[in-house]
């Protein structure tokens, strides 16, 4: 399996799995802009948060290769792509 459909499969398609471990995605998102924007004082969205963690695991995938790193970062981007669609279609 490639990792586009992994990443479709953890971020699609095991949903309910997730969610009772650690709530929903999107919300635990929104929940950790809140934290980090009291931690720092700037004012930051859920969109920062699934940017931020892309950036990180393409940070290491730069030092060095492992398909984790690249599985990781698309199903953010998939994540990302998903709240941008949920939160257009919201309004």
């Amino acid at each position: 399996m490639n990792i586009l459909e992994k990443a479709n499969e953890i971020v699609n398609l095991r949903k309910e799995e997730k969610e009772r471990q650690y709530g929903p995605f999107e919300d635990g998102m929104e929940r950790a802009a809140k934290i980090l924007s009291g931690m720092t004082g700037l004012i930051l969205d859920a969109e920062f948060m699934y940017k931020a963690l892309i950036a990180l695991k393409l940070s290491r995938e730069s030092y060095n290769h492992k398909e984790d790193n690249l599985l990781d970062a698309v199903a953010y981007l998939a994540s990302l792509n998903n709240y941008i669609n949920n939160k257009n279609n919201n309004k």
